[in-house]
C-alpha cells in the first residue's frame, strides 16, 4: 500500500502499575480523586452517583461570573435576595458592590444572598442564570448533573456527582482570578454601611493545616451533609521520564483534587485528605511523550515527499509506585493522507496502553508541510493538454503556409493556359 493506516511498535518502559496498599477509607458517600493537570482518576467511589453538592454548586457560578463578567463590575442588589436562609453577608436591597467583592463572599463566606446577586447580575434573573450554569455543565462533560440555584440550598432537581463537581473544579482552577480567590483566608470587603460585614474568613480548614492547600469550596444542608471539593498543589522534583531523550523540566508542580460528597461532620477533613495523601504518597507522574518529540514518518499521497509526525502535545500519566509493566504506544494514521499537507495539520494520534487499557493518547501533527507534486496538481494535465493543443495549431498553421507558398511557386512556374 501507498500509505499506511497504522504503525504499531511497543516500547518497554519499567513503570508501576499495581499498588500493594490499601486505597483510603472515605467515610463520605461519594468520592473522587483526579489529577488537575492531566483529568487522571486515581481514586474514585460512587463517583457518578447523583448526590446534592450544596454549596460546593459556588464554584460553577463563580466561574460563569468571572468568564462573562468583569471584576470592576457594579452590582446593584436586587430585592429577591434579601433574608435568604442559611449562610450570607447580609446584603440590602439597592446596595452597591463590585463583583469581585460579590466573589469572595461568594467563595470565601459562602454568601447565598451574593449567589443570588451575582445570578441576577451575570443572567439578567437567576433563571436566566441557571441556564447558564447547565449550559457549561454540558460543555465541560459534567453529565450527571442538573442545577435549580445558584448557591446550592436543597432542592430534589438540584444535584451533580463527585465525578461532575471535580470537572468543574478543574476547568475553575486553570483560572488565576478564581484560584487566587479560593485560596484567600481573609479578606475584607468595600460596603458603603460601617456596620455591615465586611471581614471574611474561609471556611475551607485545609488552607491552614494541609501542606500546599490552595481551595476549593466547602458545603453543608442537612440534605447533603458535609461536603468539600479540596485542591492542594506540591512540587515534586524530578519528574519520571519516560522517552530517554525527552527534554523535560527537573521537576513540575503536582495539583490534586479530591472531592468528598455527604461525609459526617469532622470527617469531611479526614476524607479529604485521606484522599490527597493517597494521591501524593502513593503515585508518580511519568512523561510518556513530550510535546514536538518526533515519533514517526508517513508517506504521503501525491505528496513531494514523507512527512515527519511529532507530538502536538505533552502526555503525563500517573503511576503508583510500585509493581512493573510495559507501556506499548501505537501511532494511528488517518486513512490516506493526501497532499497538500500544512505544517501542524492532525494526522493521527499517539496512543499509549498498558495491557489492553487505553492510558491516554496525544494528536501527532506534520512537522513541516508538504506540497503537492506538479503532475498530480488538478490543473496540471488540462494545462499540458491545452499547450500540446496551442502548439498543434501553430505546427498546422506552419504547414498551411508552406503549402500555400509552394503552391503559388507552383503556379508561377507553370502558370495554367
Amino acid at each position: 500500500m501507498y500509505f499506511f493506516r497504522a504503525l504499531c511498535f511497543v516500547v518497554v518502559y519499567s513503570v508501576m502499575v499495581v499498588p500493594a496498599w490499601a486505597e483510603p477509607q472515605v467515610t463520605g458517600q461519594a468520592a473522587l480523586l483526579m489529577d488537575s493537570k492531566n483529568g487522571q482518576i486515581l481514586f474514585e467511589k460512587s463517583s457518578h452517583k447523583r448526590m446534592y453538592p450544596a454549596s460546593t454548586t459556588k464554584i460553577l457560578t463563580a466561574i460563569i461570573a468571572l468568564e462573562r463578567g468583569n471584576l470592576t463590575d457594579v452590582v446593584t442588589v436586587p430585592p429577591g435576595v434579601i433574608g435568604v436562609e442559611g449562610s450570607s453577608i447580609g446584603l440590602q436591597e439597592g446596595e452597591k458592590l463590585s463583583l469581585e467583592d460579590l466573589l469572595y463572599a461568594l467563595m470565601l463566606n459562602s454568601g447565598n444572598d451574593s449567589a443570588l446577586a451575582i445570578a441576577t447580575h451575570i443572567g439578567g434573573s437567576v433563571e436566566g442564570f441557571v441556564q447558564l450554569m447547565n449550559q457549561k455543565a454540558r460543555e465541560l462533560g459534567a453529565a450527571d448533573s442538573h442545577f435549580t440555584n445558584s448557591n446550592g440550598l436543597p432542592d430534589e432537581n438540584h444535584y451533580t456527582s463527585a465525578h461532575d463537581l471535580a470537572l468543574i473544579a478543574r476547568h475553575a482552577m486553570q483560572n488565576p482570578v478564581f484560584r487566587n480567590i479560593v485560596q484567600t483566608k481573609t479578606k475584607t470587603i468595600r460596603r458603603d454601611n460601617p456596620d455591615a460585614q465586611t471581614y471574611l474568613l474561609n471556611h475551607n480548614k485545609l488552607l491552614w493545616s494541609y501542606e500546599g492547600a490552595e481551595g476549593i469550596k466547602t458545603g453543608y444542608t442537612a440534605l447533603a451533609n458535609q461536603c468539600i471539593v479540596a485542591s492542594a498543589r506540591r512540587f515534586e522534583g524530578s519528574l519520571q521520564k519516560m522517552l530517554p531523550d525527552a527534554g523535560f523540566a527537573s521537576g513540575q508542580d503536582r495539583e490534586l483534587i479530591a472531592v468528598v460528597l455527604s461525609s459526617e461532620g469532622s470527617n469531611i477533613w479526614s476524607d479529604a485528605e485521606g484522599l490527597l495523601d493517597y494521591g501524593f504518597d502513593r503515585f508518580i507522574p511519568a512523561l510518556l511523550v513530550d510535546a514536538g518529540h518526533f515519533i514517526a514518518t508517513a508517506p504521503v499521497r501525491f505528496g513531494e515527499g514523507d512527512v515527519l509526525l511529532q507530538a502536538g502535545s505533552s502526555l503525563i500519566y500517573d503511576f503508583p509506585k510500585d509493581g512493573y509493566n510495559v507501556v506499548r504506544q501505537e501511532v494511528v494514521l488517518q486513512d490516506g493522507i493526501k497532499a497538500p499537507v500544512a505544517a501542524g495539520q492532525k494526522l493521527g494520534d499517539l496512543v499509549f496502553f498498558v495491557g489492553d487499557e487505553e492510558l491516554g493518547r496525544v494528536g501527532l501533527v506534520a512537522q513541516q508541510a508538504v506540497k503537492r507534486k506538479l503532475v498530480a496538481q488538478w490543473w496540471f494535465y488540462p494545462a499540458v493538454a491545452s499547450l500540446l493543443y496551442v502548439l498543434l495549431r501553430i505546427v498546422a498553421r506552419r504547414r498551411n503556409r508552406l503549402r500555400r507558398k509552394r503552391w503559388g511557386e507552383y503556379r508561377q512556374k507553370w502558370p495554367v493556359r
